[in-house]
């Protein structure tokens, strides 16, 4: 329940948040003589919190039904651009292969184990937004995965919706490759034909 001002100001001037349930009621006598036609009263479900509305006119009411809420959905996060990169694993270069999604290593899993058209191993970091801390982990991963002489030489990919510029500094740097993913293109959902660009 938000009260707002005459003028619409975007910051309430009282509120009760949820949980809370809402009561409406008839007026007393006496404020109905002052011109109160109906009485919300919001009560917090939580505390002894009590929010008393006094309605003298309404001009308009409107309800929608909404639906089942089906609660927060997050889409394009790392486990959605894994999934879709294993699944579209052309996207880095013809002739890739995927080893597997999450390879285990003794300092956590790498995102994708691939092989590149030369039968190479490629180590693949993916994030949303990647910046120095990813490439920090892809070295981490590297380092540990050129010991084992079964994957060696294991080179890098630093992958993402978006790589800040010191990121890409950084992976150049360490011989890391980047490539920055279009999460919409690879879920199908992009037109490509009505973009102007």
């Amino acid at each position: 329940m938000l009260v707002h001002s005459d003028g619409g100001s975007y910051k309430p001037l009282n509120w009760m948040s949820p949980p809370a349930t809402l009561r409406v009621t008839s007026p007393e006598e006496t404020e109905v003589e002052e011109g109160v036609v109906e009485q919300w009263t919001v009560q917090s479900a939580k505390t002894d919190d009590r929010l008393i509305i006094n309605i003298y006119e309404q001009l308009h009411d409107t309800s929608h039904e909404l639906g089942t809420d089906p609660g927060l959905i997050k889409d394009g996060v790392e486990a959605d651009l894994q999934r879709l990169l294993a699944e579209q694993i052309e996207l880095l270069g013809s002739g890739y292969s995927l080893i597997r999604r999450e390879y285990f290593t003794a300092i956590g899993p790498v995102d994708i184990l691939a092989r590149d058209a030369d039968g190479a191993t490629v180590a693949i970091e993916l994030k949303r937004r990647g910046d120095i801390d990813g490439v920090e982990q892809l070295t981490r991963y590297l380092e540990l995965l050129n010991r084992d002489p079964l994957l060696a030489p294991v080179r890098g990919i630093f992958a993402a919706q978006q790589i800040k510029p010191q990121a890409k500094v950084l992976a150049n740097d360490r011989g890391i490759d980047c490539v920055t993913l279009d999460y919409d293109a690879m879920r199908g959902v992009d037109d490509s034909e009505s973009r102007l660009f």
